[in-house]
């Protein structure tokens, strides 16, 4: 049943962009992390970014209203919680998220035209730069799954594997996962060459480097490479249309061993294509932000690994969420 909504309720959704677009800007300017090293006024911060100062002084009033910062005597700081946040990169860090966000929400400005063309209408960088943006990219991925892939693996029944496949495995949150929970085990993680020095890097701060081999390539482009038991797929099918996503399952399928699995990580669609909400948004985060990508529902994933040479397609988990899990065997 549709929600009765009244004219506030529709306003206020009218006007929820605001403190958005206020937090991207603050991200996508690096401001936390300079003022969480140092408070200062906003003509030294407007210097240091550099900007404009009357421009800058708008925006931390503003960041301010949303107690987002502190404000004393004309000297801007970051409180503690925000400053763990958003003031530093790395281990409970949501810096490069909101940064990754910022690049969503120009996209979504461009919806109506979106609409109307049937396709994205380009992708303009942000302040800091394209490639910025995409380390941002990378590295907003481990904010979000790096808290919950522990458990999230655990839903896959045997969890044992010889060799993981991790596909697109950018910074490698989900290889250091799954090589923790099967000490025995081995992995390769493929991504695009971007993303393998962040991948490298954490492999060695976690102490797996030695068990992980590092395979730079594009899986539109490229195969994959061969060897393992286990290809673990995390939010990818969502980036890509039906057609793209068998061409990757052939791809998947060519490199497993005989009998080995895949476990697609994503989100699972009701035939309704309403539920979960979180779906229903997130087809238009792809609508604006890919030529065909979109949200599936089982029956369509099924039809698709079915159709190249997988069997055995279940449910292993589902949630609301980017984190339901389909899994299937190789014929």
């Amino acid at each position: 049943m549709a929600k009765a909504w009244s004219r506030d309720e529709i306003l206020e959704l009218a006007r929820s962009f605001q403190a958005a677009c206020v937090l991207a800007a603050a991200a996508d300017l690096d401001l936390f992390r300079a003022l969480a090293g140092e408070p200062m006024p906003a003509a030294t911060l407007a210097r240091r970014l550099p900007a404009d100062e009357r421009a800058t002084a708008v925006l931390l009033d503003a960041l301010a209203a949303l107690s987002l910062l502190d404000k004393q005597g004309g000297v801007y700081s970051v409180p503690a919680p925000v400053a763990g946040a958003l003031g530093r990169t790395g281990e409970g860090s949501l810096l490069s998220m909101v940064q990754h966000q910022a690049n969503c929400l120009r996209r979504w400005a461009t919806l109506a035209s979106t609409v109307k063309a049937g396709k994205p209408c380009g992708r303009a960088p942000s302040v800091r730069g394209e490639a910025a943006d995409l380390e941002a990219f990378v590295l907003a991925m481990n904010d979000i799954s790096g808290p919950i892939a522990d458990a999230v693996i655990r839903h896959i029944e045997p969890l044992e594997f010889r060799c993981l496949l991790d596909v697109g495995g950018g910074s490698g949150t989900w290889t250091v996962a799954f090589l923790r929970a099967c000490p025995s085990s081995r992995a390769i993680l493929f991504d695009l060459p971007e993303a393998i020095p962040l991948a490298r890097r954490r492999f060695g701060e976690a102490g797996l480097a030695e068990r992980v081999s590092l395979a730079a390539g594009d899986f539109y482009r490229d195969a994959l490479p061969p060897g393992a038991d286990l290809a673990w797929v995390s939010a990818i099918v969502h980036q890509n249309s039906r057609e793209e996503n068998r061409e990757l399952f052939r791809k998947v399928g060519a490199a497993l061993a005989e009998g080995g699995r895949i476990a697609i990580r994503d989100i699972l669609m009701e035939p309704s294509r309403t539920e979960p909400v979180a779906g229903a948004l997130f087809a238009v985060n792809m609508l604006v932000g890919s030529e065909g990508g979109g949200t599936y529902t089982v029956e369509e994933l099924r039809e698709d690994l079915e159709a190249t040479g997988f069997r055995d397609v279940a449910v292993a988990h589902r949630e609301p969420t980017m984190s339901s899990i389909l899994v299937a065997r190789k014929s």
